[in-house]
This record gives C-alpha cells, structure tokens and sequence, in this order.
C-alpha cells in the first residue's frame, strides 16, 4: 500500500476539501485527487462523497481511517528506530561485569539521555563482522590474534590500558607479596580454563605465556567464576590472572588474594571499534569520552600483536619486554 497515498487520504479527511489538503502538502489539488483515486481502486471501495460543499468520508472512508492513522504513525515509529540519534546506541562488550561495562556506565554517567542497548557477543571476529554489517555501534575488543586485520572502513582507537593481577589463594607460594614480577612467575601454572582457542585473549595470554616462559593452563570445564574461585583458593600451586577492575565477590573463608604484576605491568589493551561511516551521533560523543580520559600508552607490556606497534623498552634494563621478535627500532 502506497503510504504517500495513504498520507494524502488523511489529509483530505482531516481538511475536509481536496484544495486545503493540497495546499497542506503543498502539491496541487490535481495530484491530490489522482492518489485519492488510486488508493481507491487499490482498496476497491469509495472512501469519500464529494459535493459542493467538500469531501465527506463514506463509510467505508469512516471504517478506513483510524487504521490509516495507525499505519503511518507505524510507519514513522519504523523510520525513527533507525534513525541515528534516534534509536539507541548498540555497544558489544565481552561481559557485563567486566571493566568495559563500567567504562560503558560512566559514559551513560556523563550522557543520561543517551540511551543504550548493551549486547555480549563471544569472539573478536564476531563482534567486528557485526560493527562492519551495522547490527552493532561499536565494541570493545583487543586485536590481539596475529594476523587479523580489520575490515575497510573499521577502525580502532585505543582508550583503556588495563593492568592485569595474579589471584591466588592463601596457600600459594606468592600469597603473601605485594606485588611480583611476572618473570617470577616462570614455570608456575596459571590456570585459565575459560581460554576458548582463537579467541582474542587466548591469543592474548598465550604471547604473554611466551614472553615470560609462564605455563597457562586451559585444562578442564568452565564452570564459571565461583567454581574458578573455589579451585584458587583451595590450591597451593594453582593462580589466574584478573584484570585491574574485574570486580569480584568471594566468601570471607576464601581468603583470595589479589597481587599487582610490576616491572613491567602486563596491560590488556582495550579498543574501541567502529565504522568511520556510523553518523550515529551517540557514537560521536561515546568516542570522546572515552578517548578524553584516556592518558595515553605508556610503556608496559602489550602482546605483540596488540594494537601498539612499537617495542616499548623495560625502564629498568633498557631491553625490550617481549621475547618474540619486535619490529627494529629506530635511531637518530
């Protein structure tokens, strides 16, 4: 059904001439009549008695437009729901309770009328082939499988560094430490069973693992957090790695322990990407928050196939970070 008719029809019923609905379109009242009659051999019915002194509905007109009505304000409901500025603003991230969502709420902090629509997709490949086809805005994801590349027109800006924590129980050998070096943690077993292979932060832990000769054990079911916990602190060899912000409830008997990696500091490094072409203008605004907090790289350790290209050297020893092999350095 031609919704240009099916406006013109509601005009003229609600002007009750031909001539002031034209003038209310701004089309001639010749144009006015030809979509009435068109919409009135489509329908096989005659929706107005016309006289001298106008238009008056029929009754199958009467019948007819209130479900006229209600077929544009559908329509237009339809066109603002993609509309930008006008539906939401659609953001992948990994988990809920993970440090991205809460840069996410801090965003909506700042910009309540924004609204959002949060989504979890699994892996980096789905989540960039989602913002390249437009069912998502934007994600936050760490390019860290070697060799992917994104799709033209993709682009990532870095905007969130996260130091990573060893988690042990009460039992482990480095329990009680301030803080260690992850070369001390050479040939300990650092159990990660959610580590699904080809995902972006296997890829992640596994550059970090050979780095620093670490041993990252994916053996066994993912059960979950509050089995993972339970293992940890239970064990006197086994520990993980959690992020900085990771929020984590644990009962009190647990007694987990949440130790800062230094010197250097492992960094998970979080992007955000998107379509250059999205003219939602949420997006705009998310990706200036974001990037206005954000202090810039400094030097810890990123995989090699992060999104930072340099080696960035250990300011203690002056040699690089990483044992696999980093692109020359140049001089002068």
């Amino acid at each position: 059904m031609d919704l240009t008719a099916v406006r013109t029809f509601v005009a003229v019923a609600e002007a009750g001439q031909f001539q002031e609905a034209a003038v209310d379109l701004a089309i001639t009242p010749q144009a006015v009549s030809k979509r009435v009659a068109a919409l009135e051999r489509e329908l096989g019915v005659r929706l107005f008695d016309r006289d001298a002194r106008g238009a008056r509905l029929s009754l199958d007109g009467q019948a007819f437009l209130p479900h006229a009505r209600a077929l544009l304000r559908a329509a237009e409901r339809a066109a603002a729901s993609v509309r930008p500025g006008s539906r939401a603003l659609r953001v992948d991230v990994i988990g809920r309770q993970l440090s991205l969502a809460g840069l996410l709420r801090g965003f909506h902090r700042a910009h309540p009328d924004t609204e959002l629509d949060v989504v979890t997709l699994f892996d980096s490949g789905t989540a960039v082939a989602a913002v390249r086809d437009g069912s998502v805005d934007a994600t936050f994801r760490a390019m860290t499988v070697p060799g992917h590349r994104l799709p033209a027109g993709v682009t990532a800006t870095p905007v969130f560094d996260e130091p990573l924590h060893l988690f042990t129980g009460p039992g482990h050998p480095y329990a009680d430490a301030p803080s260690i070096t992850p070369a001390q943690l050479a040939g300990h077993r650092i159990w990660m069973p959610g580590n699904a292979p080809g995902t972006e932060w296997t890829a992640y832990y596994e550059a970090l693992a050979d780095a620093f000769g670490l041993v990252v054990d994916t053996v066994g079911p993912d059960f979950g957090i509050e089995p993972l916990l339970d293992t940890i602190a239970a064990s006197t060899t086994l520990a993980t790695f959690v992020s900085e912000q990771t929020p984590l409830v644990w009962p009190v008997g647990h007694d987990l322990r949440r130790i800062p990696l230094v010197d250097p500091t492992p960094v998970y490094p979080h992007a955000l990407i998107r379509r250059a072409d999205n003219p939602h203008p949420s997006l705009a605004a998310l990706h200036r928050h974001l990037t206005a907090a954000y202090p810039g790289r400094t030097p810890r350790w990123r995989s090699h196939a992060g999104l930072s290209p340099a080696c960035p050297p250990s300011a203690t020893t002056g040699r690089c970070w990483r044992r696999t092999r980093c692109p020359p350095r140049r001089r002068g």
